[in-house]
C-alpha cells in the first residue's frame, strides 16, 4: 500500500464527513479500504507464519504448520 493511496483514503474520508461523496468516490473508497485491509492482513499473516512455538518437551513447531484456514477465507 503506497503513501499516495493512504493519503487518498484519508482525503475521501475527510470529504465524506464534510460534504459527502459521489457514487464513483464511494466505490473508490471501498476499493481502497479493501486493498488496505488486505495489505494489513497479508503483513500480519507473514509475521505469524514466521513464529515458532516450542512445547514443554522442547519440540519446535512453526505456527504456519498449525494454521488452518477459517471457512470464510478463500
Amino acid at each position: 500500500m503506497t503513501q499516495e493511496k493512504i493519503a487518498r483514503i484519508n482525503a475521501l474520508g475527510k470529504k465524506s464527513r464534510a460534504e459527502g461523496l459521489t457514487e464513483e468516490e464511494k466505490a473508490e473508497q471501498t476499493r481502497l479500504r479493501r486493498e488496505y485491509l488486505d495489505a494489513i492482513k497479508g503483513s500480519l499473516r507473514s509475521q505469524l507464519d514466521s513464529i515458532t512455538v516450542v512445547d514443554a518437551n522442547g519440540k519446535e513447531t512453526k505456527l504456519k504448520e498449525k494454521h488452518t484456514k477459517h471457512p470464510s477465507e478463500s
